[in-house]
């Protein structure tokens, strides 16, 4: 379904407004065109239909109407189960901050062994998990290296580089663009959230080259990370260089890139919704 919820909020939104249902009334009205002038819709009741939003208003998109809320096939990067995420039919898409459209300058980084930064992040406080991160670990500890704005003479992309493991906290919304960033940095994600369903978690076992940190459990990150073994991080940063191919958006496309990585995802939903039906 091509609409845009970034340039609906673009176009329809009022800054410092809380009203965003113009949005949602954009949508339902795109849907009732579309089920009343062509048959596909309401053949599947929405189904076989798909829709993609990175923004984190997407799933609110959503809400007002019924079918697209319960049915179709959604596309986000706010991937949170407490706001009706369904992941037997919803795709989670790893959220991805380009700032120039170039991705080949982010890969690589510092050897394992020449990585002497344990963990790092900086960032705004956006959300109550990062409000906790900072609180706990801003400034405090030469290994567990959180800001909430690095020195100007610090380079982000080069403490990424130098840092075994990236915490990736979620902010406002569950997802971040952190995990994408840790692994195109070859840096192991630590991932701190509340009901956020992973990308591509079909194929990829995320145990095998990420950490999971239970937001309770963020007085003890250090030693958490302090007691994986040296043999054990070698093998996640191992496989977080694997698996950044999937991460990866080429033009052309190639072979279990994003792209494809985001088609497979759509179509293991759409054989879901089959089973589910025949059942």
């Amino acid at each position: 379904m091509p609409f845009s919820v970034v340039v609906m909020v673009q176009y329809l939104y009022e800054d410092g407004s809380k009203d965003r249902g113009a949005i949602s009334e954009i949508v339902a009205d795109y849907i009732q065109t579309i089920s009343s002038k062509h048959p596909f819709w309401n053949l599947s009741l929405g189904a076989d239909h798909v829709m993609l939003s990175c923004h984190d208003w997407g799933p609110y998109s959503t809400k007002s109407v019924p079918n697209l809320f319960t049915n179709s096939i959604r596309v986000f990067c706010n991937a949170n189960t407490s706001e009706g995420f369904n992941p037997l039919k919803d795709v989670s898409l790893p959220e991805i901050n380009l700032n120039t459209g170039d991705t080949k300058s982010l890969f690589g980084g510092s050897p394992p062994e020449k990585r002497s930064i344990l963990a790092f992040f900086a960032g705004g406080l956006h959300g109550h998990i990062r409000h906790l991160l900072l609180g706990q670990w801003k400034e405090k500890d030469p290994d567990v290296r959180v800001y909430e704005k690095l020195p100007l003479d610090i380079s982000y992309e080069w403490m990424l580089k130098s840092s075994k493991f990236c915490l990736c906290p979620s902010g406002y919304e569950v997802a971040s663009p952190r995990v994408v960033e840790a692994i195109y940095a070859e840096c192991v994600p630590v991932l701190i959230s509340d009901g956020y369903v992973l990308p591509f978690g079909d194929v990829l076992n995320w145990k095998k080259f990420s950490v999971v940190v239970a937001v309770e459990d963020i007085g003890n990150i250090k030693k958490i990370l302090m007691g994986i073994s040296e043999a054990k991080y070698l093998k996640m940063q191992r496989r977080v260089k694997q698996v950044r191919r999937h991460f990866v958006m080429n033009g052309p496309t190639k072979r279990f890139d994003l792209f494809h990585m985001i088609v497979h995802s759509i179509w293991l939903r759409r054989l879901n919704m089959r089973i589910l039906n025949r059942g």
